[in-house]
């Protein structure tokens, strides 16, 4: 039997736009309780206007330690719990190594990695308190296999894996689920892709995914039966050659 989310609480890192905003919208139909956060506070305040769901606000960059302790905080003061955490705050950077910017990577490690690590560090007390909770991390393809026109990106999903499934070992008997969601091509901003004539032009051609379809996996996911953990969901665009 699927799992019921109504009234329980989710953050969503990197809920501006691309598949956190659509992943945003998809647990309001679910009538889940949702922190809200990404760099753009605009951004986010009109997001929370449109969701039919009770939300808060909290603008953060994931490369600031401060912010990352601050998300988990102001949640437990407003809310007094946490059931799902979806890690999907990230950045990306394509291009030959010999041609790239060290500060850049380091940047984009910072957000992709390191942001991941101290959210999760900081959201485990709770959940092990609770014991239960589910933790999903946005991967992606790159995460399974090294692509050779963007391996600094995935060099970072590649870490993230490992961290999702040495994780998920160490909470096996805590009642709290760990798992990644892989997609392929996004249709999104995270690619420079806006126009919604070209993501339907592309879906339909099975070149592309859109966020719309990535957060409805995402809530496949969470409905699971408590005894059911999925480890890894990858999802291609049916014509993606990798």
């Amino acid at each position: 039997m699927a799992k019921d989310l109504s009234g329980k609480v989710a953050i969503v890192t990197g809920a501006s736009s691309g598949i956190g905003r659509a992943v945003a919208q998809e647990l309001a139909r679910f009538n889940v309780k949702q922190v809200l956060t990404a760099r753009s506070k605009n951004r986010l305040d009109g997001l929370a206007e449109e969701l039919d769901s009770e939300t808060l606000v909290v603008p953060a960059d994931m490369t600031n330690r401060k912010d990352v302790s601050e998300i988990i905080y102001l949640t437990m003061e407003h809310f007094g719990r946490l059931d799902f955490l979806l890690a999907n705050a990230g950045v990306y950077i394509a291009g030959d190594v010999s041609e790239g910017d060290p500060d850049s990577w380091d940047r984009l490690f910072e957000t992709n990695v390191t942001g991941v690590f101290r959210l999760v560090h900081a959201a485990l007390p709770h959940m092990l308190a609770q014991q239960g909770g589910d933790i999903i991390v946005t991967s992606s393809i790159s995460g399974h296999q090294a692509i050779h026109w963007e391996p600094i990106y995935s060099a970072s999903k590649h870490a993230i894996q490992s961290f999702v499934h040495g994780l998920r070992r160490q909470l096996l008997r805590t009642g709290i689920r760990v798992g990644s969601i892989a997609p392929g091509m996004v249709l999104n901003e995270l690619w420079d892709i806006h126009d919604a004539d070209e993501i339907n032009k592309k879906a339909a051609l099975g070149e592309g995914l859109r966020s719309e379809d990535v957060a409805e996996a995402i809530i496949f996911m969470l409905t699971r039966p408590q005894n059911v953990t999925i480890r890894d969901l990858v999802m291609l665009p049916r014509a993606q050659d990798l």
